[in-house]
């Protein structure tokens, strides 16, 4: 059987799905605030990085929070236009001592012990190998130099966690796979990290925002709507899913070295 090749690779999917979407991952304030985002800022400058990571940059806001404190911060992310959008927002912000790389999570073009301090948010759900993204992580950090993992949790309950994988995948099918607690405290460990810490939150999207920012075409939307009208009582209550189709995500931010 010989493949379709109007099919895309699952790093063409991200490509295309991010990279004709940057300028808006930019202004998007879910990822433009948060008390996580701040927290990153924070642990930045208690520790006053020589070098910092941003790993799967997206609109860069990890970026901008670390360069503050930080000698130099690169933000690496699959998407060329993306980290087109992040050069010019840095040089719009002042902020010189921001630079850019192109590069998949699992294959990363850094040598081993470059970073010491390494931040990562709402990114890994997208990578085709967690695990192996994680490892490169890893590799790529001094010893005992703080990594911060910030994404969305699929919920323990099995019927929870395939409504959310769906509704993610309609709405974005560079969708990977949103990961449990117990999942990712499996991945880090098996990667070479200790966990520090570990801060569960809740966030809500607002479901028109969500959908144009990355630009859902009307019959996925209709399908995830579908989706949310079929669920059950226990998951209408624990996505809280509102009238309108907004509804609220568990999320974890990790602290690990």
């Amino acid at each position: 059987m010989t493949s379709n090749p109007t099919h895309k690779t699952r790093h063409q999917l991200v490509d295309g799905q991010f990279g004709s979407n940057a300028s808006a991952y930019v202004t998007s304030k879910v990822h433009a605030e948060g008390t996580d985002l701040d927290r990153i800022a924070i642990r930045a400058n208690e520790a006053q990085p020589r070098h910092a990571l941003d790993l799967g940059a997206g609109g860069g806001h990890v970026s901008y929070a670390m360069a503050r404190h930080a000698s130099q911060v690169t933000a690496c992310d699959l998407a060329p236009r993306m980290l087109a959008v992040i050069a010019a927002e840095a040089e719009r912000r002042a902020l010189a001592n921001i630079v850019t790389q192109a590069a998949a999570a699992e294959a990363l073009p850094f040598a081993d012990d470059t970073f010491d301090f390494l931040a990562c948010r709402f990114s890994t759900h997208h990578w085709r190998s967690a695990e192996a993204g994680l490892r490169e992580a890893r590799r790529v950090l001094t010893p005992g130099a703080p990594a911060l993992f910030m994404d969305v949790i699929a919920p323990a309950d099995p019927a929870a966690d395939t409504h959310l994988q769906a509704v993610e995948l309609l709405r974005d099918l560079s969708h990977v796979r949103d990961y449990s607690t117990a999942q990712w405290q499996e991945m880090l460990s098996s990667a070479g990290f200790s966990i520090v810490s570990t801060t569960p939150g809740r966030l809500r999207m607002d479901f028109a925002d969500w959908t144009a920012r990355m630009r859902t075409p009307p019959e996925r939307i209709a399908a995830i709507r579908a989706l949310q009208g079929a669920a059950g009582s226990e998951i209408s209550s624990h996505f809280a899913i509102e009238a309108d189709g907004s509804f609220t995500l568990d999320t974890l931010l990790i602290e690990a070295i």
